[in-house]
């Protein structure tokens, strides 16, 4: 992305330093305006530190320097630097906010949440692995039991019904029973 710049001489009017282009920018990179030096057009850093947010360059300059930012983008081929920068700009962040450990105390944060968490995923696949079995053991179960249910069916179907005729085939009758068997039992 190219940038050109125009820059105000002393006898020209405001105005007379606008052009059509989109791509014109009137004022002074973020990095320039912190560092008060002049925004050439080849600036390094202009494309990624933009005027409207200095605080993205003040973090990052504080924690690696200006020069060692604007070496690390030269060193680099265009299509990375922006990748590059956005980097830096979290690793200064991260800093910043814990002047120890910086990202990587992010990070073994992070790693941590993930062991956590596949512990909390193991714990659940083992759960519902247990309930899988349990409900396999209940569908089990209750197929043995309408089995056992539909055999013993089949069994009282084969069975001849009771009649009142055939009693005597099963019971004793009061008739034939020693009345003195009987008697001396109670007595």
């Amino acid at each position: 992305m190219e940038y050109s710049r125009k820059t105000n001489t002393a006898g020209d009017s405001p105005t007379s330093s606008i052009s059509p282009d989109p791509a014109v920018i009137l004022s002074p990179c973020a990095a320039c305006k912190i560092l008060r030096r002049r925004c050439g057009e080849k600036c390094v850093l202009a494309p990624y530190f933009p005027p409207t947010d200095p605080l993205k360059f003040a973090i990052a300059h504080r924690v690696f320097g200006a020069s060692n930012i604007i070496k690390c983008l030269q060193e680099l081929p265009e299509d990375q630097r922006a990748d590059a920068v956005n980097s830096m700009v979290y690793e200064a962040n991260a800093r910043v906010r814990d002047p120890i450990y910086g990202c990587t105390g992010t990070i073994c944060h992070l790693q941590n949440q993930i062991g956590e968490l596949q512990a909390e995923l193991a714990k659940a696949h083992a759960e519902i692995f247990n309930m899988q079995c349990q409900n396999s053991k209940l569908f089990e179960f209750i197929s043995i039991r309408n089995v056992l249910e539909n055999s013993r069916q089949a069994e009282m179907q084969q069975l001849p019904l009771f009649d009142e005729n055939s009693s005597s085939n099963f019971f004793t009758d009061e008739a034939n029973l020693e009345l003195s068997n009987w008697e001396t039992l109670w007595t």
